[in-house]
């Protein structure tokens, strides 16, 4: 298989990059040169926001099986890479989200479910959920129904991550002392594997799939417990985690999701959207997710390697809990010192 990734050095990219080359795979990596490309790859270098950004790409003589894509922002850059490809590839795979879908998400929710309104695929960039679904309707114009797969992600974990959540926890974790864990401990938490959802984009690359495909674990795939016990024990067993219902913490003005990453209190609208998703459709084309175990552990051990500051991406918020507000709230529980006073 030839495979031609559009970024290819960070996060999904990487990852579908990698494991591309251990199937033997001929893979060319479009890339705008601001980090390194994986060893073993062909690189091609542009920008596809400026003037003339795809010129080494339309002069290249390359034709591929499949490309990867996993843009963000404004959709025309989708539109004009694939208008570009559409001649030369045999299949576009583009990493989108959920976030596509129409709020609010009901329990369970499917390919089928409403999408969010005002998208279009000459769009500049505009908020998230409408610039995902742009650079959908940007391949189907191009590639059509039949040579398009629509990778719906939801929250994505791993090695490799550059946006803030699991390195939060992990960083939290070992730093040790008390940490204010969100409950319920049994919370259900979705999330996919940044590895398995590599792939998962080769096969459907390789069997020819089409179509939407909700890619994310099953429904309680693990917890809240689960993921945090993990942390710790990765990290050293240091860390003491103090359980704390939601309502202390709403009432705290701690921000779900985003301060405490990963977490959304149960019974509401955002857990549903983020953790409560139909994925039966890509389950039964193939998707498989390593345990929870498996996933900490080797962001960790990726972490050290690294010096344990994980990259950020500047187009992202900074993620986790002030320290002061932490130790504030578990003063308020009891046992334990404020520290900020």
């Amino acid at each position: 298989m030839r495979l031609l990734m559009l970024g290819g050095t960070e996060f999904v990219g990487r990852a579908v990059v990698e494991a591309a080359l251990r199937r033997g795979w001929e893979v060319t990596v479009f890339h705008r040169g601001r980090h390194e490309a994986p060893k073993g790859v062909r690189s091609l270098l542009g920008d596809r926001t400026a003037p003339g950004g795809l010129a080494a790409l339309a002069e290249d003589p390359g034709e591929w099986d499949a490309v990867v894509d996993t843009w963000s922002a404004a959709p025309r850059a989708v539109r004009d890479t694939a208008r570009l490809l559409r001649g030369r590839a045999g299949r576009y795979v583009y990493v989108s989200s959920c976030s596509v879908y129409a709020w609010a998400r009901p329990a369970g929710y499917g390919e089928d479910a409403p999408l969010v309104e005002g998208a279009s695929a000459d769009a500049e960039q505009t908020a998230y959920a409408q610039d995902k679904l742009g650079g959908e309707l940007a391949v189907l114009d191009a590639f059509g129904e039949d040579r398009s797969v629509l990778a719906r992600s939801g929250l994505i974990l791993g090695p490799y991550e550059n946006i803030g959540r699991l390195p939060w926890w992990l960083a939290r974790t070992a730093r040790g002392g008390p940490v204010l864990a969100p409950g319920p401990r049994d919370l259900p938490l979705q999330y996919l594997d940044v590895r398995d959802l590599a792939e998962w984009v080769l096969h459907a690359a390789e069997r020819e799939l089409s179509g939407p495909y909700n890619l994310a674990s099953p429904q309680g795939h693990t917890t809240m417990g689960e993921l945090l016990d993990t942390c710790v024990t990765v990290t050293g067993g240091a860390a003491e985690l103090r359980w704390t219902e939601p309502e202390v913490i709403l009432q705290a003005g701690i921000q779900p999701w985003t301060e405490l990453p990963v977490w959304v209190p149960p019974g509401s609208d955002l857990h549903d959207a983020l953790h409560n998703r139909g994925v039966s459709r890509a389950v039964a084309a193939g998707l498989r997710c390593r345990p929870v175990e498996e996933t900490v552990a080797d962001t960790w051990r990726w972490l050290q390697d690294i010096g344990r500051t994980a990259p950020l991406r500047p187009d992202r918020s900074a993620k986790g809990l002030d320290p002061e507000v932490e130790a504030k709230v578990l003063a308020g529980l009891g046992g334990v010192p404020d520290t900020t006073s």
